[in-house]
């Protein structure tokens, strides 16, 4: 059958139908990510004339049906008629694509809002959007649907003279997005982030769908030096001061706050005119040059680093950091609507020479802190060193052996990795079990023997010194920290598959610390996924039932009837099942239930703090976050 392409199958979409129809290109996905993004997109415009010096306040309300309604007392967008296009201002900014004050530095020296697509586009994703504006005295108000303007702008009452700002209150389109509930804690992390950000500006979040309203206010004088402070609150800083570098070079204001911790991952977030920029970029080059020749220099002058001994290594001096790279430039270019990455080549300049400067001078000041920085650096050199005497062992003896896999995996036949998965299993008994029910063409079993190391607390060198962690490696692929690469992965569906009960669940948080803090990718690229195996089996008149939370077993009971001849069984372990139960309740891929793991790059810093919080030594910060989670624990054997 063939298909007619000519002139008249070349679409041409008007206005604002294109974001409707690629909605991806605009806000990444159609997924909660996208979603979220609706939001981030409206506060940045409200962030932006906070950053230009007319607004302090900042409201943003889920409200009780689900639409979100964000709040400033900046200017208000201009409500006059735009000469260009005959219509007001306001107008052009909701309907018309990459229309803004952010073009040619007029309205804004430093803007988030690159593309001047972000109010257009959350208004051409919402099933309805208003917006209201006070401007002189008069409050304006228009209505959209679906990007489609209502009306036309119009009076809507009379307010006080000296009141200016906006309030948009939109609602997110349930045929564009797969899912259109707002979480309130994704919200709420990125939220608190612009605060820390913008320093002195009040962010409010309320929640109005529960009974009793949830609110969240936000206000930090102090700015990112308080974000570094609230991010190391849950580890032990290795000096009191919190180093703080601020200045303006070539119109590139920038500020850079940072504090090392006696824990072994870095954590460094990089910004730019407030947006998060998780890929980095020419800023973040910056800093990390800056930082990794004032250290050695200092190192070297003062003679805390022998001749004999290497320079450090960025690597070394970063290791238990955690800073806060922020920049306002007037004319960020970013890769991408989402902005992932800065490219602008001021931005590498300017932050290499402000903390070059304000850091060399900070340790000529506070000489016992440079020894405390530049003595880790060297502890983790050496460590370093270990760890790559036992890399290039294990990559010798692959090379000799053939690139031999652990003893103990059961690889699966097939060697296209798109088919292939691998279940890392939890004792011999369950492995075995495992190893007797999957499909060998396409299933690899690995089974572990008690808990891995804690990562959180360990070096590069105790690390590759362990054997679980190394079968793993092996078994994957990959490589991990600096040598991965991720088409080298064996299998596309990492599944942890561990007992039900308390210690599966540490077992599983000790596997996703290491996949996090080594293997980061394999978790953002969605290869790593949970196992679900059932709580209960339920017997009756010989058939059986599997139910996999209590409000299951419960529907399960009330379709069976509840009597005396129900035989129902908790499981305590995968090893409780045999082959076939395994099969069918677990591994089978027509009826398993796999639960993938997502990371959120906008909350990249909060995940971090759980994963310390969970895993690190303080335990006050740990009974704390425990009782506040407590309520969604179940089925935990305790």
């Amino acid at each position: 059958m063939s298909t007619e392409y000519g002139a008249e199958q070349i679409q041409i979409l008007e206005g604002l139908e294109a974001v409707r129809k690629r909605p991806g290109m605009y806000i990444g996905s159609t997924s909660a990510r996208g979603l979220h993004h609706l939001v981030y997109e409206i506060v940045d415009n409200s962030v932006d004339e906070a950053l230009a010096g007319f607004c302090d306040t900042i409201q943003v309300t889920i409200n009780k049906d689900n639409s979100v309604t964000v709040i400033d007392n900046g200017r208000g967008i201009p409500v006059g008629i735009n000469s260009k296009k005959g219509i007001p201002a306001v107008e052009v900014v909701f309907t018309i694509l990459h229309a803004g004050g952010k073009f040619g530095g007029g309205g804004y020296k430093v803007s988030g809002g690159l593309h001047g697509v972000g109010a257009s586009v959350v208004n051409a994703l919402s099933r309805w959007l208003e917006v209201f504006i006070r401007h002189e005295g008069i409050v304006y108000q228009q209505r959209y649907e679906r990007g489609k303007v209502m009306y036309p702008l119009r009076e809507a009452g009379i307010c006080d003279p000296n009141e200016t700002g906006t309030k948009i209150t939109f609602m997110p389109d349930d045929e564009i997005f797969e899912e259109t509930v707002f979480e309130f804690d994704i919200l709420k992390n990125r939220l608190r982030e612009m605060a820390f950000l913008t320093k002195g500006l009040k962010i409010i979040l309320i929640d109005d769908r529960e009974e009793k309203q949830v609110r969240k206010e936000f206000h930090y004088e102090g700015g990112i030096k308080e974000f570094v402070q609230y991010l190391n609150k849950n580890k032990t800083e290795l000096y009191p001061d919190i180093i703080f570098c601020e200045g303006n070079k070539d119109n590139v204001y920038v500020e850079v706050a940072m504090q090392h911790n006696d824990a072994y991952t870095e954590n460094c977030y990089s910004f730019v005119n407030n947006i998060n920029t998780p890929e980095g970029g020419t800023h973040l080059e910056g800093f990390k040059r800056a930082l990794t020749r004032v250290i050695n220099d200092y190192a070297r002058s003062n003679k805390l680093l022998k001749d004999s001994e290497e320079k450090l290594s960025g690597e070394d001096i970063r290791e238990g950091l955690t800073a806060i790279i922020s920049i306002k430039i007037e004319d960020p270019q970013f890769e991408g609507q989402t902005k992932q990455k800065l490219g602008n080549s001021e931005g590498r300049t300017a932050v290499d020479q402000v903390v070059s400067e304000q850091l060399t001078y900070f340790l000529e000041q506070n000489p016992a802190v440079a020894k405390i920085i530049c003595e880790k650096s060297i502890l983790s050199q050496r460590a370093r060193e270990a760890a790559r005497k036992a890399r290039e062992i294990t990559r010798r003896k692959t090379a000799l052996e053939g690139m031999a896999l652990p003893g103990k995996l059961a690889d699966c036949s097939d060697k296209d990795p798109k088919n292939c998965e691998i279940y890392i299993v939890e004792g011999d008994s369950a492995g075995g079990s495992a190893k007797e029910a999957r499909s060998r063409a396409t299933q690899a079993i690995l089974p572990l023997r008690g808990k891995i190391l804690n990562v959180e607390k360990a070096r590069m060198d105790k690390i590759y010194a362990n054997a679980e962690i190394k079968a793993m490696i092996t078994a994957f692929g990959t490589g991990i920290h600096d040598d991965f690469d991720i088409t080298k992965l064996r299998y596309h569906k990492i599944i942890i598959m561990t007992d039900a009960d308390v210690d599966g669940a540490h077992i599983s948080t000790l596997l996703l610390t290491f996949l996090y803090r080594f293997m980061p990718d394999l978790i953002k690229e969605g290869y790593v996924y949970l196992a679900q195996p059932p709580l209960y089996k339920i017997e009756k008149n010989k058939k059986i039932w599997y139910a996999y939370s209590d409000d299951e077993l419960d529907r399960i009971l009330s379709e069976i009837g509840r009597d005396g001849n129900n035989n129902i069984q908790r499981y305590k372990g995968l090893g409780e099942m045999d082959a076939e139960q395994l099969w069918d309740t677990t591994m089978d891929p027509s009826s398993r239930i796999l639960l993938r793991v997502n990371m959120n790059e906008d909350t990249s810093s909060e995940i971090d703090m759980t994963f310390t919080t969970l895993m690190g030594d303080k335990v006050e910060p740990r009974r704390e976050f425990i009782e506040a989670n407590a309520k969604y624990a179940k089925n935990l054997d305790i």
